[in-house]
């Protein structure tokens, strides 16, 4: 019997996450697409999905909290069934700035989303996906960014901080869960989302050997095949897709 993919995207209303929804619907998932605030973004993804002859839901939660967590998972359990798949999406960048500048609350924030919310959410999937468990299996890809190795310095750096932080526990997950499921890593490069302040997209693009910044749908496409079979023997990965930066 065929088992009905279906993933969660996290912060999935716009840039990369609702990328990797639509391209995930298309090629037959079912879809819930996370969303913190902008419910307007989120049920256009979805309208977008069931108009092309797709299953998707928004489902409105903050990673970054255990009970929105709980209550996310809960709600897929009912409206589109056991979850096989995950991408964790979600990210603050925090404010630009050095280290020596930098509040301890903004910190905090960067550290509760990106590194905490991803723990909740990979230990909210592994009940329902695992094999041990009674699940399908299937793959796990957390987000993570090129800045993870270059550092952030005078800017990210907290952010790269975080991102290191994400693979690491990709890393460790993988192999406490290789025999259930598989767990990777997206590191994108610059891209063309709204997560830039005004010229920093410009700057990093003349960094980039390719000499252009990635598109969300490139990002997406590495996510799409790191869940998919083709990627069957393949985990504890790390996926840069950056255009040789």
């Amino acid at each position: 019997m065929t088992v009905q993919r279906i993933v969660l995207v996290t912060g999935a209303s716009r840039g990369i996450g609702a990328a990797t929804a639509r391209l995930a619907a298309a090629d037959g998932y079912r879809v819930a697409v996370n969303y913190v605030r902008d419910e307007v973004a989120a049920t256009a993804v979805v309208a977008d999905i069931e108009k092309a002859g797709g299953r998707a839901v928004a489902i409105q939660a903050d990673v970054s909290q255990e009970e929105d967590v709980e209550r996310l998972f809960a709600s897929i359990d009912r409206t589109l069934g056991r979850l096989t798949h995950l991408v964790f999406n979600s990210g603050v960048t925090g404010p630009v700035s050095r280290i020596d500048a930098l509040g301890a609350d903004a910190a905090r924030e960067i550290l509760d989303v990106n590194v905490l919310g991803a723990f909740l959410c990979a230990r909210a999937a592994i009940p329902r996906m695992s094999t041990a468990k009674g699940g399908a299996g299937g793959a796990m890809v957390l987000v993570s960014s090129a800045m993870a190795t270059l550092g952030g310095s005078g800017e990210y750096v907290m952010y790269a901080t975080s991102k290191g932080a994400v693979e690491s526990l990709s890393i460790g997950l993988s192999r406490e869960v290789a025999a259930e499921g598989r767990v990777n890593v997206v590191e994108p490069g610059p891209t063309a989302t709204g997560i830039h302040p005004p010229g920093r997209l410009e700057r990093l693009t003349k960094m980039v050997p390719m000499a252009r910044p990635g598109t969300p749908e490139e990002i997406a496409k590495g996510i799409l095949f790191l869940l998919s079979e083709q990627s069957s023997f393949t985990t504890g990965a790390v996926l840069r897709v950056a255009g040789g930066r």
